[in-house]
């Protein structure tokens, strides 16, 4: 028989598997932020900065000693995380570098429609200039003739296109970023492999992005454990059967979802059942218990729209609103823009849930925003004060 949950029971274990109930659930210093990648099993990477860009953002929310550098040592000086593309550009940890393997490599048999122009000897020649001159990033590239943009994303510098099918295809790997711009090494020369990683088998790689759904969001479903990857839902349907044979994973029920399949690992079913979060996190709209705005609105009973591309005039609650967690409650959005020049945060729109607002919940939530400015602004590791005052 399926085990029976209710949202609320659902929605603790999520977050407890996010690592927001717990004011330090990963440690202080710069190993929590690798232990934070690895149980979370990537942190996306964006290139917005309106505030805090949103890799920094996801571990400081986890990790209250969280600093900048933390990220740039784990990933230039230990190698314990890399850039590569899960659902979008993230930081992943290097111990899972071979579940990567099977899509650089259809990446360099078959490579995507934006990277067919870029011609095979282009690519062997900046491998060739790497390897002679060091790691590269896109302004060390000035013997180039300049080209017109066929896309707004795209770089007049044709070296741009040909480090990133190189970056793809596993030949090259982001060394180190200075801010957002990127250092590429050879991957093989970064690493310094006495053993490269060999590739997995489909069912070995099933099983991993099974097992990092598990670990990472507690109860998980299809769409879960697949998002964007929707072709993969036949072949992991399969496993989860598997595993569930095996007794490793069980079927439950969720109150008011009962349509839709979950599943949760046997193991978590012999643990205490978490406490209630009595925390608050501002989160940032990529953090992993948001991106899945399905699972957030199922779960949390919020359809969060992200309104940067959209029009001022049709946006609802700002340009870069960012959910307010307190508890197992989504209570409020507040968009904020970082005025680095004056040194302030500056909050453009708040906006309060319907019955959510209470003189505690304002209090918490004054006292992170507190916090989370002097990330903004500080020069690490010094704080700074950054007071606030509410808009009605």
């Amino acid at each position: 028989m399926k085990l029976k949950l209710s949202r609320k029971q659902a929605k603790n274990l999520f977050i407890q598997a996010q690592g927001l109930n717990d004011p330090e659930p990963f440690g202080k210093g710069p190993g929590a932020t690798v232990r934070a990648i690895q149980h979370l099993g990537y942190v996306q990477i964006d290139t917005i900065n309106v505030i805090e860009r949103c890799h920094h953002h996801i571990l400081f929310t986890r990790i209250p000693s969280y600093r900048r550098m933390d990220l740039r040592l784990a990933q230039s000086r230990d190698k314990s995380v890399f850039e590569y593309w899960t659902h979008a550009l993230a930081y992943v940890p290097t111990t899972d570098f071979k579940y990567f393997l099977p899509r650089m490599k259809a990446y360099a048999k078959d490579p995507r429609a934006w990277f067919r122009s870029v011609p095979q000897k282009d690519t062997r020649a900046m491998l060739t200039r790497i390897r002679k001159e060091g790691p590269l990033s896109i302004r060390d590239i000035e013997d180039e003739v300049l080209k017109e943009k066929d896309h707004p994303w795209e770089s007049r510098k044709p070296s741009k296109k040909v480090l990133q099918h190189a970056f793809y295809c596993g030949k090259l790997t982001v060394s180190e970023r200075q801010g957002m711009l990127k250092k590429y090494e050879l991957m093989d020369r970064h690493f310094d492999w006495e053993h490269p990683p060999k590739t997995p088998s489909l069912k070995e790689c099933l099983d991993y992005l099974i097992d990092r759904a598990l670990r990472s969001q507690a109860i998980v479903s299809l769409d879960s454990i697949c998002y964007l990857r929707p072709k993969l839902k036949a072949d992991i349907l399969k496993r989860l059967e598997w595993k569930v044979r095996r007794q490793e994973i069980r079927p439950i029920e969720i109150q008011d979802l009962e349509g839709k399949a979950h599943w949760i690992s046997t193991s978590l079913l012999d643990q205490k059942e978490p406490e209630p979060s009595e925390l608050l996190h501002l989160l940032s709209p990529f953090d992993p218990l948001v991106i899945q705005r399905k699972r957030l609105l199922e779960l949390f009973d919020h359809d969060h729209r992200f309104e940067a591309y959209l029009p001022k005039e049709k946006r609802r609650f700002g340009y870069f609103a960012l959910p307010i967690l307190a508890g197992d409650e989504i209570v409020a959005l507040i968009d904020l823009k970082t005025d680095r020049e004056r040194a302030k945060v500056l909050i453009q729109q708040m906006t309060w849930l319907p019955r959510k607002r209470t003189p505690a919940l304002k209090r918490k939530l004054e006292a992170e925003l507190d916090r989370f400015a002097k990330f903004q602004l500080a020069k690490e590791p010094g704080p700074l004060s950054n007071k606030f005052s509410f808009i009605k």
